[in-house]
């Protein structure tokens, strides 16, 4: 067989593979594709401000110092309540407070301290603290819903819902030498919670 034959024959047997077995069909007409509109192109937010960033670091000079580096020879509720009076707000209520993590978020081989307060049955606030020049230090602070905090390989990852109860939203959060920089938002299928012994589901948030 000559090659052009050949290759009308190749074709011809792509085009049947990829076709309906009903045949070809004619969809319509195609949509016409346009750039985006940009509405108010001249308008655009002010940047944050720094207590706005939640990777603000932020020192808290009144508790002892560590010259270990280590957030395990720290009293999470001594940060706790430091770090909420030096912004003006009341120490948080110590049944509020979930079991703190130590977790080594700054990869110096120390672990840093990752604490969540149960503001109610759906709010919290998550911060992480590490030592800097042997001084307790924020590194990251958020107020939000967590579906979930996970931590893989340094990344930290903050699950919320969204309006749409079938998908999470995930902001990934890793430590870039200086401060806890923004890696990565994604979307997640939602995870049906996990039933407690009893096979009641447990309520979020403290009593």
């Amino acid at each position: 067989m000559r090659p052009l034959a050949l290759a009308a024959v190749l074709l011809l047997a792509l085009l049947a593979g990829c076709a309906s077995p009903e045949g070809l069909k004619d969809e319509g007409r195609a949509r016409q594709v346009t750039a985006p509109l940009d509405l108010w192109p001249r308008n655009s937010p002010a940047p944050l401000r720094e207590n706005e960033n939640p990777a603000a670091l932020k020192p808290l000079p009144e508790l002892p110092r560590i010259p270990s580096g280590d957030m395990g020879h720290a009293d999470p509720l001594a940060v706790l309540d430091a770090d909420f009076a030096a912004s003006g707000a009341a120490p948080p209520a110590p049944g509020s407070v979930r079991r703190p993590e130590l977790h080594d978020l700054t990869d110096d081989g120390k672990p840093d301290l990752i604490a969540v307060v149960d503001v109610d049955r759906r709010t919290s606030e998550l911060r992480v603290y590490t030592v800097r020049k042997t001084v307790v230090t924020r590194i990251l602070a958020l107020r939000g819903v967590l579906a979930g905090v996970e931590l893989a390989a340094g990344h930290l990852a903050i699950r919320e819902p969204t309006k749409d109860p079938r998908y999470v939203s995930v902001t990934d959060y890793v430590w870039d030498g200086n401060s806890m920089g923004l890696w990565d938002l994604t979307l997640d299928l939602a995870r049906k919670p996990k039933p407690t012994s009893s096979g009641a589901t447990p309520a979020q948030g403290p009593p």
